[in-house]
């Protein structure tokens, strides 16, 4: 596949799912094309960028199998996004990853997931929060570190704190991401605590 079959799939005039989808799905029966729809998410800050996020967001969903050999480029790249439009989608799939790792525990995530990784995750996601981010972006940011902080302990307290200094001045949406996120940072406390 040469760039002009990608850049066709992407050239959608609205952003309506089934635009996203369709072009989603292209990516899945064409995988060889995956690794430049994920540099086109990173290497502009143009319309192209965020279609291509839009995109792949849509494919991690589908097959999330695709992105796993790619998680050091994606990671790599991460936290020089903050084009808005470009962060949401990737903001869903690092949610979606820190699931996969330890809700889910899923074995292809696992193997995949490095500290590395992790590190750059959790760096990000507490920039989301502090920085003035669309709350789409922030709930994300606040789950992926609640599942973190199943691991690393020092994350639950400072998460803690980071929401209830902002939760009155939040959207609807963020407080009641906030609240549930108090409430089973709390609950994993007092399970640990028993144990």
């Amino acid at each position: 596949m040469n760039n002009t079959s990608l850049l066709e799939q992407l050239s959608y005039k609205k952003a309506y799912r089934e635009n996203r989808m369709q072009a989603a799905l292209w990516v899945i029966e064409n995988p060889q094309t995956f690794e430049e729809l994920l540099n086109y998410c990173f290497t502009s800050k143009t319309e192209l960028a965020y279609k291509a996020a839009w995109v792949l967001e849509f494919v991690y969903l589908e097959n999330p199998k695709l992105l796993l050999p790619h998680l050091d480029l994606f990671f790599k790249h991460l936290p020089s996004i903050n084009l808005d439009q470009t962060l949401r989608p990737l903001a869903h799939i690092c949610e979606l990853i820190a699931i996969s790792n330890y809700k889910k525990k899923d074995i292809d995530v696992i193997a995949v997931f490095s500290e590395k990784h992790k590190k750059t995750l959790i760096d990000c996601s507490f920039d989301w929060l502090i920085t003035e981010q669309k709350v789409a972006c922030q709930v994300r940011a606040m789950t992926a570190l609640y599942y973190l902080g199943t691991e690393f302990e020092w994350i639950h307290p400072e998460l803690k704190q980071i929401i209830k200094q902002n939760i009155h001045l939040g959207s609807a949406g963020y407080q009641s991401r906030g609240k549930k996120t108090i409430k089973q940072i709390d609950t994993f406390q007092n399970n640990k605590t028993k144990n």
